[in-house]
């Protein structure tokens, strides 16, 4: 993911001026390299090294967004929405 993608993720989830590292940001982000690598293993489907790196991101969002929904109900609910996420 590029820097300037990253920081306009960045600054549209944040709770905060210097926030990078909440559950939110990072569901984002992860949410953002999910769909690149989805891209990518559409016209290479035999990648199996991106595949399991794909993988790898859907169980550390999905973790996160366990975290979220247990501790801040409202800020998941709100996430999915803005995300477009199925739950």
């Amino acid at each position: 993911m590029k820097r300037e993608k990253k920081k306009k993720v960045i600054g549209k989830y944040s709770t905060h001026k210097k926030d990078t590292g909440s559950s939110q940001v990072q569901i984002a982000i992860l949410t953002e390299r999910i769909n690149e690598l989805s891209k990518h293993l559409e016209s290479h489907s035999k990648d199996d090294h991106s595949r399991k790196g794909l993988l790898a991101l859907v169980g550390k969002r999905r973790k996160h967004l366990n975290y979220l929904r247990l501790h801040k109900k409202e800020d998941y609910d709100s996430l999915l929405k803005s995300l477009k996420l199925r739950k």
